[in-house]
């Protein structure tokens, strides 16, 4: 739990996650949520980026070898070429849809088929948009590794979803660890914690 409340205290700190029950973000989906990640604002904190790296190495050491690394677009790129560039291997990154110009690539860079990836992912919500990257990374003879992200709301369908995939799955933070960083920190009080913890049991019906 160490490296995870740590990884949680820098986002925090960062304001890379921002917690709000009392004034709600609406995320793209329309679900209300106390919660809100960008993890992109890591790469402006090299001290906080140094750490997410040695934290990424040190996570992918527990998968079976693997001989390049895929980001998934967008939020996945920054940080997957950054791992890349740690391990010494190559990097490709897996778009949401191909494009509608030029080769109308949906995965851009070069391996030979039958490569074995590590996906580096931000965030996983539900886990539909990092799972379509590894059935997209499949579907092109890639073999993948497992995946990567930094942080994880926990949700029980994105376990499920992983499971089902055969996609083995781990995060360098979690929701529990960074509700428990920021009660400690008085980050929120407890009335607060309860409604945090509300929400990621029925995010949908939140508030509705």
């Amino acid at each position: 739990m160490l490296i995870e409340k740590e990884i949680a205290r820098h986002l925090l700190q960062i304001k890379a996650i921002k917690l709000s029950p009392q004034k709600p973000f609406t995320w793209a989906s329309g679900i209300k949520s106390p919660i809100y990640c960008d993890n992109r604002i890591i790469t402006s904190y090299p001290d906080v980026r140094r750490f997410v790296m040695d934290c990424f190495v040190e996570k992918s050491k527990a998968f079976e070898s693997f001989e390049a690394i895929a980001g998934v677009a967008t939020g996945g790129i920054s940080h997957g070429v950054l791992l890349a560039e740690r391990l010494n291997l190559p990097f490709i990154y897996v778009r949401s849809k191909a494009k509608e110009h030029g080769r109308q690539n949906l995965i851009e860079g070069e391996l030979p088929a039958g490569s074995k990836v590590l996906v580096i992912e931000d965030l996983i919500s539900t886990g539909g948009s990092s799972l379509s990257a590894v059935e997209a990374l499949r579907a092109n003879a890639l073999e993948v590794a497992g995946l990567i992200a930094i942080f994880t709301y926990g949700f029980e369908q994105a376990g499920i979803a992983f499971q089902e995939a055969n996609c083995k799955m781990d995060t360098l933070s979690n929701y529990t660890a960074l509700l428990e960083e920021a009660v400690q920190t008085n980050y929120i009080q407890a009335d607060e914690l309860q409604t945090l913890q509300q929400w990621r049991q029925n995010p949908q019906q939140w508030r509705s």
